[in-house]
């Protein structure tokens, strides 16, 4: 006996008894609201655990700190003294001994460090003669402000220089900007610092040779921008090589990828091929670039800000390690560690919220 089969045929969105039901959509389809919730939840656990690493590791740059000063062939005591190290009794020069602590083991010194940190005491700087806070306070907008104009500076002259030549590649701009980038890598920060001076200080007379004011002025926006330009030059053309060399990389890679070929066959190209098709994946790498490139931006802040003169934090840091002023050197190598770690985090999380298939996990 034959049996037949029935098979009802369901509209979308109407059932065989009649009864409305919602749309069926793909398992792979979510909407707008979805997919920017999945970003969020992707980039916060990044956070979170980049937050969790961030403790442990700070903790081991600050014993390391210590460790190497501890094995420095230099005396604190000369540092402290100065110029009377030569003059001063031995009474006197045990009496600083114990006002500061010197002859105190690192690991307890290193404890009771952290123990006044964690109390809101960051210490006196000897060679400053101020409080460490009060050091940080004062100092910290002249670096800051410097770093970060250089860096947005740097990176958008990178991003869209390095789009363009990426684009052309093979032609005369693009020879020409790679062998420019390839000489200012090579190039150390002090000697493009020199180069400035030597030419736009010395040579025309453009601007001041180093300060951040005239002998006996106070603080001006007018000053500050005056003897300013040749240090912020300084810094941003040191970050600009490899910066423009991984966005002009990234740009040829992408531009060879399927996604772009099939782009191309569908007629789109110029402007709306870079922007909806290149720029975004190709954009990431820099962004990566820009955390794991902060400990470049410290050092070069630091040469830049001594052969300037400028008044900043990088400034103080190196005068803290020649001098052996150990408060100062803690607390401000352990900020530039944090910074860095909080930099790199961040650039892995914008990278995530961007194009959340990369997949970062710490």
């Amino acid at each position: 006996m034959a049996t037949e089969v029935m098979t009802a045929v369901v509209t979308p969105g109407v059932t065989a008894s009649g009864t409305t039901t919602p749309p069926v959509t793909g398992t792979g389809a979510r909407s707008p609201h979805d997919r920017r919730r999945s970003r969020l939840r992707a980039t916060g656990r990044l956070l979170l655990r980049r937050i969790a690493l961030m403790i442990p590791t700070t903790i081991l740059v600050s014993l390391g700190i210590f460790a190497v000063a501890a094995a420095s062939p230099f005396d604190p005591l000369t540092a402290h003294l100065g110029d009377n190290y030569q003059n001063a009794t031995q009474s006197q020069r045990d009496a600083v001994t114990e006002a500061y602590d010197l002859d105190q083991h690192w690991l307890h010194a290193w404890w009771d460090w952290w123990g006044a940190v964690l109390h809101g005491d960051l210490g006196w700087s000897s060679t400053l003669k101020d409080p460490v806070a009060d050091v940080i306070v004062e100092r910290m907008p002249f670096t800051f402000a410097m770093s970060l104009a250089a860096l947005v500076t740097a990176a958008l002259i990178a991003i869209v220089l390095g789009a363009v030549i990426g684009m052309r590649r093979g032609g005369l701009l693009d020879r020409a900007c790679t062998a420019m980038a390839a000489l200012l890598a090579a190039t150390p920060p002090f000697v493009v610092s020199l180069v400035l001076v030597s030419v736009f200080a010395v040579g025309m007379g453009m601007f001041p040779t180093s300060g951040a004011r005239r002998p006996g002025e106070d603080y001006s926006i007018g000053g500050l921008v005056t003897h300013g330009v040749l240090p912020y030059l300084a810094l941003t053309i040191s970050m600009i090589p490899w910066l423009l060399l991984t966005m002009r990389s990234a740009v040829v890679d992408a531009s060879a990828s399927d996604a772009v070929r099939a782009a191309r066959a569908r007629g789109i190209g110029g402007w709306a091929l870079l922007r909806g098709h290149i720029a975004p994946v190709s954009v990431l790498p820099t962004l990566a670039l820009l955390g794991t490139r902060l400990p470049e931006l410290i050092a070069g802040a630091a040469i830049v800000e001594t052969v300037f003169g400028w008044p900043g934090l990088a400034q103080a840091l190196v005068e803290s390690a020649v001098a052996l002023d150990f408060s100062l050197l803690a607390a401000l190598a352990v900020g530039s560690a944090i910074l860095v770690l909080v930099g790199s985090a961040l650039a892995d999380g914008a990278a995530v919220w961007i194009d959340p298939r990369i997949g970062l996990r710490a």
